[in-house]
């Protein structure tokens, strides 16, 4: 065999390109473009088009910055899990729920069990740390403890005046209880068949009943009218801002009472108004829209006073049956009794959410009822200040609310009181029946 047969081949060594070849990639491109301007730019397309060549933007990454991150991440997922195993969670699952909640997070997942919510909650606890929860609930405890702060009934020192207030309506009121449930126990001695004679003789006269006469009382919309004891004369608020005094039954204009500057809600007369008061004396109230309150006497048209106190409007007004105490009703939330005897204001009452619009007073004198746009009425003792009856049953505004005459309605089941919401498609009017005073 010659050399040339005995020697081996040569081997060809490829070259080992280390880091990017994009260098060298851009030096074969651009060489072979010198060479063949025209085909070379279109084999550059047509090689991009296909995929074969990839020519990066020269963004880099390092490979240790990525390793770094990752190492991090590691780390930090592991310190999780040791938190998470040092964190003692409770096995109540209700307990469970309530830390969950308390931490803003989902209380349970789709197909969630205890023991994974408890994992959850963990898990949870190891981010925000354990102290998070412990927080949360000394905030709901806060803000609990505050909300039953507010709910709490409370009571402040009230005036002199006001104690004496208290003492003579409970002088004033016993007494007549008493004469109230005399005459109750005597009717229910009654023979049935005489208390049907006379239901009947009542009813043959109510159907009897005609229309005497008719008047118009203003050139505004009449928004209140109220009998004087004696029945002699009709007292009337318009919206115009006038009052006015009719006499019964000819109906002929005694008397305009000028004075309100707005629409009037209310005018009642005394309950002694006509009977044994003097004509220069009180004998009407009023109250209008801007919150104002006029007392009137049957002398003059011009009020003989104001009374001030309310912020906003005053829907009505009321006598207590002694003739002393008046009563207003307020959309300021609230309604007050005033003492004309002191001429001072001696009870500001809270309790309704919203404006109260009626109030009216037992004929005994021991109670005041008021009526308010939340829809619930209330039964107020006025010889102790509390709320003695909460009515509910209204869907709607109560705008008007009333004690039945005789106090009672029968002698098994006590005082009743009946309200009315305003007029509308659903109208409603409810009765209650008032526990009976076992004081007297």
């Amino acid at each position: 065999m010659s050399d040339g047969e005995d020697a081996a081949p040569a081997v060809k060594k490829s070259r080992v390109f280390y880091g990017s070849l994009e260098e060298k990639e851009r030096e074969r491109l651009s060489s072979e473009a010198a060479s063949s301007a025209a085909s070379g730019s279109d084999a550059v397309k047509a090689g991009i088009e296909a995929g074969n060549i990839n020519i990066s933007s020269g963004e880099t990454l390092e490979m240790e910055e990525r390793v770094s991150e990752r190492q991090q991440e590691a780390l930090a997922a592991f310190e999780r899990r040791r938190r998470a195993r040092q964190i003692t969670v409770s096995t109540d699952d209700a307990e469970v729920k309530a830390g969950l909640r308390a931490l803003g997070e989902p209380i349970t997942l789709f197909g969630e069990g205890p023991a994974d919510r408890r994992e959850r909650l963990r898990s949870v606890l190891s981010v925000v740390g354990p102290d998070a929860l412990k927080k949360s609930r000394r905030d709901e405890e806060r803000a609990k403890r505050s909300q039953d702060e507010c709910q709490q009934t409370w009571y402040h020192e009230g005036s002199a005046s006001l104690k004496d207030a208290r003492l003579w309506l409970a002088k004033y009121s016993l007494p007549r209880a008493m004469r109230r449930l005399e005459a109750a126990r005597a009717q229910r001695d009654v023979t049935e068949a005489t208390r049907t004679i006379r239901q009947q003789e009542l009813h043959k006269s109510l159907r009897n009943l005609n229309n005497f006469c008719s008047q118009i009382g203003d050139d505004r919309p009449i928004s209140f009218c109220h009998f004087s004891a004696d029945s002699k004369m009709l007292a009337t608020a318009s919206w115009s801002g006038l009052c006015k005094l009719w006499s019964v039954p000819d109906c002929n204009l005694i008397r305009t009472l000028r004075g309100h500057n707005t629409n009037v809600g209310a005018v009642v007369f005394r309950p002694q108004a006509g009977v044994s008061l003097d004509q220069s004396d009180v004998n009407l109230a009023s109250c209008a829209a801007d919150g104002s309150v006029k007392l009137w006497n049957l002398e003059s048209d011009e009020p003989v006073a104001d009374i001030e106190g309310h912020s906003e409007r005053v829907s009505r007004v009321s006598w207590h049956p002694s003739g002393r105490f008046l009563g207003t009703t307020s959309y300021d939330r609230s309604w007050r009794l005033w003492d004309l005897e002191v001429q001072e204001e001696i009870l500001h009452q809270e309790g309704h959410s919203k404006g109260v619009h009626d109030i009216h007073f037992h004929p005994d004198g021991s109670l005041a009822a008021t009526g308010g746009l939340d829809s619930f009425g209330r039964v107020w003792d006025l010889r102790t200040g509390r709320c003695v009856v909460f009515l509910e049953g209204h869907l709607k505004e109560i705008y008007s609310l009333h004690f039945s005459p005789n106090g009672s309605a029968n002698q098994s089941r006590g005082r009743k009181t009946h309200s009315q919401s305003e007029p509308s498609s659903q109208n409603t009017h409810h009765r209650w029946s008032l526990p009976v005073d076992r004081s007297v």
